[in-house]
């Protein structure tokens, strides 16, 4: 079983590996680690065009154990829903369209990257 300091180094470096990925795409980073409440925390927000963004990072070193994507739940979901309404509630930009992203990074050499976007909260 791994630490918790190497998990939460694993996730940072996959948090930024995914920023990284978004800004090569166009799109700009407006904050990470959003903390809404005790739960509930979205790792990125962007803009993408006209479009706010929140999306989820999920980082493994392999897919040993499952593939990253599997890792998020419906419970996750409504929880960066949520923090997500909050964000735009306390956010002085108005945006008519948002959406929540998830983004998986498999830490290997080169890292594998893979972004689903606008994913279904049903």
């Amino acid at each position: 079983m791994r630490d918790t300091n190497h998990n939460k180094i694993l996730g940072k470096t996959g948090e930024n590996l995914a920023a990284q990925f978004l800004e090569n795409a166009g799109y700009t980073i407006l904050e990470k680690n959003f903390r809404y409440s005790r739960f509930s925390e979205i790792d990125i927000i962007a803009k993408d065009k006209d479009t706010i963004v929140f999306a989820e990072v999920k980082t493994r070193t392999s897919t040993r154990c499952g593939h990253p994507f599997e890792a998020i739940n419906h419970k996750k979901l409504i929880n960066i829903y949520k923090a997500g309404l909050a964000y735009l509630q306390q956010t002085p930009l108005h945006y008519k369209r948002y959406r929540i992203d998830v983004i998986s990074v498999i830490k290997t050499e080169p890292p594998v990257i893979e972004h689903l976007k606008d994913v279904n909260l049903n």
